[in-house]
């Protein structure tokens, strides 16, 4: 196990330093000036020269790279061009919210998802079966944008049950939990039809086998059956799924943040690009790229814990 996580970190290492080089490169080829945009249209010339040596723009983009890359190693993600506040603090002010509404989708896509794609692998081809699968193919394929505008309309506009926007308020409230299920279930929805595709594919595999058969036949109750001996053999795929789509929901938020006016890291990243903001960017990117393969690392480890016979030595 310790050297799959000291294999992983330096996996860590190479893919960040291959994202940032990516996203670095790309800022820069991309049209626009960070040094027009800062001055204005009222700029001349030569403050747009003095704004662009003020910011290193003006040096070549590899020694820019590396000057980036050298501040990186000693925890410098260098300063916004818009307001020249930490990158570093400016993520950390943003990021849980962020973190807040991607736990908050995974519960919610884990709550539907799970117990729809079992029930339907137990009553395969039943009403409840082709209803679910029906629901799952349609969550998937409706857009978050649209469906987030039209629950805004239906629950906040029309009903006026919950707010329009905004998450402002500790999570662990009542108004905290109030503002997240519009935008949770927004987020959620894709990844909860995923995970119930996956749920009744994996338990369908396994109430088929002999094992499964054996210990209905020595008259062991169906919910046994079902809950103790199949469940946990289902799990391995599943939880590969719901590790899967947390680390998309860490770095997929960016539409569900503009719906519904949510301050997080997905905004920070959009403004940023407007702005071309190239320390705001690239520090999110790195940021989510890390988050991902350490949501990864720690799925492989569930695996050993949910299933005794995996083993990484």
């Amino acid at each position: 196990m310790f050297g799959l996580i000291v294999n992983r970190f330096l996996q860590l290492l190479l893919l960040l330093i291959g994202i940032s080089f990516l996203v670095f490169m790309s800022m820069h080829i991309a049209p626009g000036n960070p040094a027009t945009i800062i001055g204005g249209p009222t700029a001349t010339e030569s403050d747009l020269q003095a704004i662009s040596e003020e910011l290193g723009l003006n040096k070549p983009v590899l020694v820019q790279y590396f000057d980036y890359i050298i501040g990186v190693v000693q925890g410098d993600l260098g300063y916004s061009f818009q307001n020249n506040q930490q990158v570093s603090s400016a993520i950390v002010e943003r990021f849980p919210q962020t973190l807040n509404l991607a736990i908050a989708s995974m519960f919610v896509a884990v709550l539907i998802g799970v117990p729809a794609g079992i029930i339907s692998a137990i009553k395969q081809n039943s009403w409840f079966d082709v209803s679910s699968t029906t629901v799952a193919l349609l969550g998937v394929s409706i857009p978050n944008f649209w469906l987030g505008t039209m629950l805004i309309l239906i629950f906040a506009v029309e009903l006026q049950w919950l707010p329009v926007g905004g998450l402002n308020a500790p999570f662990w409230t009542i108004e905290g939990i109030r503002q997240l299920i519009l935008p949770a279930i927004t987020l959620g929805t894709a990844s909860a039809a995923m995970i119930a595709r996956m749920s009744r594919s994996a338990m369908l595999e396994v109430i088929r086998a002999d094992y499964i058969r054996t210990a209905r036949a020595k008259g062991a109750k169906t919910t046994t059956v079902i809950w103790i001996h199949g469940l946990r053999n289902a799990m391995i795929p599943v939880i590969t799924v719901i590790g899967l789509n947390f680390g998309f929901l860490l770095g997929g938020t960016i539409i569900t943040e503009q719906v519904f006016a949510i301050n997080g890291v997905g905004r920070l990243m959009i403004d940023a690009i407007a702005a071309r903001d190239f320390p705001v960017v690239q520090g999110t990117v790195l940021l989510v790229a890390a988050l991902f393969v350490v949501v990864n690392l720690l799925v492989d480890i569930i695996y050993a814990l949910v299933d005794p016979r995996i083993s990484y030595d």
